[in-house]
């Protein structure tokens, strides 16, 4: 790689910096009607678009021997030991109702593996940070996950299916379980804020499935580097690919026992 991780990841901030006033400009003046459907209620819109264009534009000056994995394919996803995994707006249906919940994620990732990840949450002007081995940092301050040990004591963050809902009782049984067992459990609608949140003690853990790449890939970053644990529903590290994933603090162990109890293959 030309050039060092450490100096990399300020042009990736300054960047994601760029995409989330774009959106939240744009936020401004969007109406309902500017909704298109990529399935049932899998929403995005031009906003969404533009913006993965101007990201990709502006890493491709950066980095150009990187290839790309994008949400809405601007750009044809592309093989290599480099790839950046982008979600120009993870949080779309909260940004086309107006709720201010949403973010930009970049990751760039070396043999499928997280080596630096940006997460900027628009609204509250959050820029969390990560390179591999070198921790996680929210607008340029170190950060860690909670050093809770028990569920009993945790605020639990999860997402609900949206189009995919062969698996709705067993995920509605670790719900009603974990609703009797926790602080509370939250719904944010952005896996990317979720996890930032995890890494920052916000919150304890982060489970969901039905999720992809470019909503997890930085994230997942952020919450190792901050000290916590991420792993796929069976305990393994099929999480950035495999479409779900624990991400959490102490408690680790305890909810990922709570998930398996419930959880069909």
């Amino acid at each position: 790689m030309e050039i060092p991780l450490e100096t990399l990841v300020h042009h990736v901030i300054a960047i994601s910096k760029e995409a989330g006033q774009f959106l939240k400009k744009e936020a401004e003046g969007f109406t309902p009607d500017m909704i298109e459907l990529k399935g049932h209620n899998n929403l995005v819109s031009y906003v969404d678009k533009a913006c993965e264009e101007m990201i990709v534009e502006r890493l491709r000056e950066v980095l150009p021997e990187a290839g790309f994995i994008t949400e809405e394919g601007t750009v044809a996803s592309s093989e290599g030991a480099l790839q950046w995994v982008i979600d120009p707006l993870d949080g779309t249906t909260n940004f086309v109702h107006g709720l201010p919940i949403y973010s930009v994620s970049l990751a760039l990732v070396r043999d499928k593996q997280a080596i630096l990840g940006v997460v900027y949450e628009v609204n509250r002007d959050e820029c969390f940070h990560a390179i591999k081995g070198k921790g996680a940092f929210c607008n340029g301050k170190p950060i860690s996950v909670s050093n809770a040990t028990q569920i009993n004591e945790s605020l639990l963050a999860t997402g609900f299916p949206y189009n995919d809902f062969g698996k709705m009782m067993p995920y509605l049984n670790i719900l009603n379980e974990l609703m009797k067992s926790s602080h509370g459990l939250r719904r944010m609608g952005s896996a990317a804020v979720d996890l930032a949140y995890v890494a920052c003690g916000r919150f304890e853990a982060f489970f969901e499935f039905n999720l992809n790449s470019w909503d997890v890939a930085a994230g997942v970053l952020l919450v190792t580097e901050a000290g916590g644990t991420v792993t796929d529903f069976k305990g393994g590290d099929n999480y950035i690919f495999g479409r779900e994933l624990i991400a959490g603090c102490g408690i680790q162990g305890e909810l990922l026992s709570t998930i398996k109890k419930f959880w069909l293959d």
